[in-house]
């Protein structure tokens, strides 16, 4: 990790010291090497399912590697078979087929298109809460053609398709059942991955043997951040996934090199949502001012790594498509730190001078060692221009709230989307007009208007404080060469050691 402030670091290191060492206590020294083990920062929960809400890192990981989607990813972010050995899409965009695969469920029975479209259409239901449900507008219809041809249907092409349907959380799970490419077996607190014997091969029984070998097996484990490093650092983890801003002070307590470190360089959202205009919000000058005061530079060195970066734009600056408009830079980012601070000081010594008084903002972030360590810096420059505020938990009634999201796809339109008219973000219906209008259009040009457009109007009814790129870690042991970092944070099980898919 590169050089932070010997305060900055203490306090980081205080944070985490004592839940870390805790852990470390707890930990045999002397178990044996076995199968691959990997520590997921989350809880696992065997029975997960992706229409029931967004998942822990832990389940993501279980769910990938034993009900992957009709495409998953490899080791690099890049689109990979999945349940489909093969797909094709039609020359005007709009109708991806997708041949599956032969496969089982871990009940024995077949895997039959009709079945995975039913899933699928179940994932974009109204009633269901899955975590990328807003993300497909485009589809139509999902339906099977054959037992094994699905045809998912488009409104207008979507480019980035495979990219959302290769998520985690577009695994196709029947009833807590799972195809592949591996299955899992409880063993203690841990699930134990061995590969799915190739359903088609000549010799059931030296399939089933190749597949039961120790070396192609891995050991996952969801437990607390501060657990998961313990273990790596003590030999019963080769690895952790799942890492965020929230949890990198216990890396850092944890004293593994850094050259153990894997950062993900990707594009999303990690900033503040303004969840209500009232009182001193209530103006979209008011809420720019706040956009400006922030301090992002120092904000993201206060965690030491130049991989995270500060970021100014409501949609991310990478992955933007070919011919699609580049992110708007805001009105202010021309200025120095010290005229934004004057001018957001102007604006709240305005409001005061009014009579009117600035009821302290209650900011929601994670109640961990990073949140708290965001929150004081945050806080910080609120209160050099006039504007108390105080921490609340991400499950509380607030004023702001932090938004921390790796993109999905190379949409355009996803960041604006997310930051439009959703539950925890405020409402501009000039700019969801827009949004749903460059939605339907198969124009690339008006497409890319519409947009440039709705980011335009957006920015000027500032509902967002953009404050960094998200920050996704893992740690590897130089067992795993095949964790690598990729701009999708993606880092699937099957793909950490060399086994059959």
């Amino acid at each position: 990790m590169t050089a932070m402030g010997r305060n900055t670091r203490r306090a980081m290191a205080t944070a985490a010291a004592t839940g870390l060492m805790l852990a470390l206590s707890g930990c045999d020294l002397f178990g044996e090497r076995g199968p691959v083990r990997v520590a997921a920062i989350g809880e696992l929960n065997p029975m997960a399912n992706p229409a029931r809400g967004e998942l822990s890192t832990a389940n993501a990981a279980l769910l990938d590697a034993t009900s992957q989607g009709l495409v998953s990813y490899d080791g690099e972010g890049q689109i990979d078979t999945g349940l489909a050995d093969r797909w094709t899409v039609t020359t005007d965009g709009r109708s991806y087929i997708f041949r599956i695969t032969e496969a089982k469920w871990s009940n024995g029975s077949k895997v039959t298109a009709e079945t995975v479209a039913s899933i699928l259409r179940s994932y974009l239901a109204p009633a269901s809460r899955h975590v990328l449900k807003d993300d497909f507008p485009e589809v139509e219809t999902i339906k099977a053609m054959t037992d094994t041809v699905i045809e998912i249907r488009l409104s207008v092409p979507q480019p980035a398709l495979l990219e959302l349907l290769a998520q985690p959380s577009m695994a196709i799970v029947n009833r807590g059942m799972g195809w592949g490419p591996m299955r899992a077996r409880k063993v203690g607190r841990a699930m134990l991955l061995s590969p799915v014997p190739d359903p088609l091969a000549e010799d059931p029984e030296a399939a089933e043997a190749a597949a039961s070998d120790p070396a192609a097996s891995i050991e996952l484990v969801g437990t607390s951040p501060q657990g998961a490093l313990a273990r790596f650092k003590n030999g019963y983890a080769d690895g952790v996934i799942g890492g965020r801003f929230s949890t990198l002070p216990y890396f850092v307590a944890s004293n593994i090199g850094r050259s153990r470190l894997v950062v993900d360089p990707v594009p999303g959202l990690f900033g503040l949502a303004f969840v209500r205009a009232e009182g001193f919000l209530a103006t979209d000058t008011n809420r720019d001012a706040l956009v400006r005061a922030i301090r992002r530079e120092r904000l993201v060195e206060a965690f030491g790594l130049t991989e995270w970066q500060p970021q100014v734009t409501l949609r991310p600056l990478l992955y933007t498509r070919d011919g699609g408009p580049a992110p708007l830079l805001p009105a202010w980012a021309d200025y120095d730190e010290a005229s934004r601070l004057a001018q957001a000081r102007r604006v709240v010594e305005a409001w005061r001078s009014a009579g009117r008084e600035i009821e302290p903002l209650r900011i929601a972030v994670p109640d961990s060692p990073g949140g708290r360590i965001l929150f004081a810096y945050v806080a910080a420059d609120l209160a050099a221009i006039g504007v108390p505020s105080r921490r609340v938990s991400m499950s509380s009634n607030a004023d702001l709230r932090l938004i921390d999201e790796v993109a999905p796809n190379d949409d355009p339109l996803w960041a604006l989307r997310r930051l439009s008219c959703r539950r925890d973000t405020l409402c501009n219906r000039e700019a969801q007009d827009l949004i749903d209008q460059a939605t339907i259009n198969i124009d690339a040009g008006q497409r890319a208007r519409q947009i440039g457009d709705a980011e335009a109007v957006l920015a000027r009814y500032a509902p967002f404080i953009p404050l960094a790129t998200p920050l996704r870690w893992s740690v590897a042991s130089q067992r795993l060469t095949g964790l690598r970092a990729n701009g999708r944070a993606q880092h699937p099980l099957n793909h950490l050691i060399a086994i059959p898919n």
